[in-house]
């Protein structure tokens, strides 16, 4: 159990540009495995830190690789969405999202050369969920809009309305106030 937090993370790394490729293929079985993979992949974001807190399997190594982990699906995700759906999902915002998550690094690379660690927040554990929960519902939607028949219609016409783009400001709004906070508090770490 002791190296199972890192496997998790490490195969999250790994299984993202194997979701990304598929989402490029532009059809049903593509882009249901892609989604498929990313909700694996988002289960074992939460599992990797269940499994290390269960069994004292904290490491210096995965306390480094997991939020690298996090922004390599997340922003990888976001990213071929710009070329996919590029009316729907704007560059600029997600931009937005990529600027704020290098910000908190480049803050965390600083604090710990200064010998503290950064705690991660609670907010920024909410940014994650709506990043998640935003991300896992397009890649339903866009697998039904694949599927044809009344799921197809109902999916493309969520994917040609405005939701979709007005559900990633709300994300990227709660993203950036996140690291907003950690700038304002920069909430310490005993450990």
């Amino acid at each position: 159990m002791k190296h199972l937090p890192n496997a998790l993370t490490i195969g999250r790394i790994l299984v993202t540009p194997v979701l990304l490729v598929l989402l490029f293929f532009d059809t049903l079985a593509g882009t249901a495995w892609a989604c498929t993979l990313f909700i694996i992949a988002s289960i074992s974001d939460w599992a990797d830190g269940k499994v290390a807190r269960r069994f004292a399997a904290k490491s210096q190594l995965g306390q480094f690789l997991d939020p690298i982990a996090d922004k390599v699906l997340v922003l990888g995700t976001f990213v071929a969405l710009i070329f996919i759906l590029p009316n729907a999902v704007a560059w600029w915002l997600v931009a937005l999202i990529a600027l704020r998550d290098l910000s908190v690094t480049a803050l965390r690379i600083v604090m710990k050369k200064r010998g503290v660690t950064l705690k991660t927040s609670s907010a920024a554990k909410w940014k994650t969920t709506f990043q998640l929960t935003f991300l896992i519902a397009l890649l339903l939607i866009m697998t039904g809009s694949k599927v044809g028949g009344s799921i197809g219609k109902w999916s493309d016409m969520v994917l040609n309305s405005p939701f979709v783009f007005w559900s990633l400001v709300v994300v990227t709004i709660v993203t950036i106030y996140t690291g907003y906070i950690y700038f304002i508090n920069r909430e310490l770490a005993d450990d």
